[in-house]
């Protein structure tokens, strides 16, 4: 088990990025949460099995249709177990 925080850079604002990311991480399994930021970046931290993690990672870097990702940070850090069912977080 690990967590995972991302930060989602591009137009990724107003193009339901965070429903998609949503969709993407429960079908996963992934608990944790998604949040558009005020400086137009879009933040995530999810926890759930490194595969699953990964796979959310991975998708991150294109997104839904409508948005166009230019840069994806990640950062790996361990379990802590405090996250509930993966679901949109207002700023």
């Amino acid at each position: 088990m690990r967590r995972l925080h991302l930060r989602i850079q591009g137009r990724v604002q107003g193009v339901a990025f965070r429903a998609y990311t949503t969709r993407e991480a429960r079908n996963l399994g992934l608990s944790g949460w998604v949040r558009n930021l005020y400086d137009g970046t879009v933040e995530l931290l999810a926890e759930g099995e490194e595969a699953p993690l990964k796979a959310l990672e991975a998708w991150c870097h294109h997104g839904p249709p409508s948005a166009a990702v230019s840069s994806v940070e990640a950062q790996w850090l361990e379990f802590i177990g405090d996250l509930e069912p993966f679901g949109i977080r207002y700023s």
